[in-house]
Formats: structure tokens, sequence, C-alpha cells
């Protein structure tokens, strides 16, 4: 077994081991390891119904957006962005809710894509001022098409062990420069980076097998707002994925751009 087959392994039984379950109701109560910007652990809703089982945040992802000023329904691009990650996940919006239905087979991996799901949506939206419609994975696409930048948008990959990992720009294989994968990573931290490195770390060897063996990584990381720690990008670039500052976004252009 290798190293990074060792890592990752050891991540999903932090996962498994860290995960607890309480019944509420008909409702299992599932609590999971990460942590959002209150420092609460994320938690979702499962129970059996005749359609499947049916998996939700009760409503706590929109709510905890609206009370905090950063409502996702307010202008047509943050709703645009928040139909394009949910979209990229397979979970669907309903009365409030982001839901996912899953059965035997795929539990697991619906499980990971709704908890994807609530991070990414809480991560885009959180620090974005009610009062400007544009939010940072629109400030990234709009610096990418500005400098003439080719790319797929919200790409799925699958990893070694099945599941999907969605990245918001795949730059393709050119004369130049190998393929490159760029996350743009609104609220810098712990759980954000964490999250980044077993994606990569699951998908990384598809890559290779796939002919992507020179593939790189690059997470740009918003400092516009808020100083972000050190330990930030130095976990990163521990994993082989390159850093890029927004406020230092220009010095990386012609390796994005070759």
């Amino acid at each position: 077994m290798t190293e990074i087959s060792q890592l990752v392994d050891g991540y999903w039984e932090w996962l498994r081991d860290k995960t607890a379950l309480k019944t509420v109701g008909q409702w299992t109560e599932i609590t999971t390891p990460y942590l959002d910007h209150h420092n609460d652990y994320i938690q979702i809703y499962a129970r059996a119904e005749p359609e499947g089982y049916v998996l939700t945040d009760a409503g706590d992802t929109l709510a905890d957006l609206e009370m905090s000023g950063c409502p996702v329904s307010r202008g047509e691009k943050r709703q645009e962005i928040f139909r394009t990650i949910l979209n990229g996940f397979g979970v669907k919006e309903k009365d409030g809710e982001l839901r996912i239905v899953a059965n035997r087979q795929n539990f697991a991996l619906r499980k990971h894509n709704l908890v994807q799901a609530i991070l990414s949506v809480k991560d885009m939206f959180m620090l974005a001022s009610p009062t400007v419609e544009s939010v940072f994975l629109e400030d990234v696409a709009s610096w990418l098409d500005a400098s003439d930048v080719r790319y797929t948008p919200n790409v799925k990959l699958t990893g070694k062990t099945g599941f999907d990992h969605r990245f918001d720009f795949v730059i393709p294989k050119s004369r130049k420069a190998s393929e490159r994968i760029v996350q743009a990573i609104n609220n810098p931290g712990k759980n954000s980076s964490t999250s980044l490195i077993m994606s990569w770390m699951d998908t990384a060897e598809t890559r290779r097998i796939s002919g992507h063996s020179d593939t790189r990584l690059y997470a740009i990381l918003n400092d516009s707002s808020h100083k972000i720690p050190n330990t930030v990008p130095e976990a990163l670039n521990s994993y082989g994925i390159g850093t890029i500052r927004w406020s230092q976004r220009e010095k990386f252009m012609a390796d994005l751009a070759a």
C-alpha cells in the first residue's frame, strides 16, 4: 500500500470514528466532524421513505446564511452559482432544505455529496457582503475570462474510493503546460483546506491512471478581507497543491494561461 493510500484510508477511518448518530423523532441525526464558520459541527438528518433514504440539512444552511445577512436568493448571479454548486453534487433544494435521496448501495456517496454541498455553499456565500452581487467564485471566473484562460467550470471527478469530488475549474493540457485544476476557497481555514487535500488525494491517482500523470492543482485563497493563517498554505503545499493568494493572483497568470 502506498503512502497516499494509507493517508486516504486514515482519513476515512477518522471520518467514520468521529461521526455520531442520534435518534430525533422519526429521523436519525448525523453529526459529522466537519466544522462550519461558527465552529459548530455540520449536522444532517436521514430517514427511510418510500422513495429511498432521504438526507437533509433540515433547512439549516440557507437559514444560517439568511440570518447572517448573506441570503443566497439575492440576485440572479448568486442564485446561478448556488444552483451550480447543488447540481455538481446532485443535491436538490426543497422548501429551504438541501436534500438528496439515496439507496443502500449509494448511501455513503450521497451522504458525502450532501455534506460537501453544504460546505461549498457556506464557504462561497458566508463572507459575501449582502450589498454586493458578486461572490468569490464569480470573481475568479471573471479574472480567468479577462485573462483568456481556457477552462471547463464545475467539473466532477471520481476518486479511487468511488466518491465524486467537485472542482471549480479544469484548464486542459496544452503544448506548453499540463492539465491544471483550480479550486476557489473563499474562507481559507483548516476545514476547507483539509477537505480539498482529501479530495485531491482521492482523485490524483485516478487522474494519473487516466493519462493525466502531471496534473497540477491550484487553490486560490481569498485574502481580500481577512488574513490567511500560515498553516493553510503550508498544509496545502505539503500535499503538492499550489496556493495563489487572491491579492497576488497576477503573479500566477502565466502558469494558468499557458
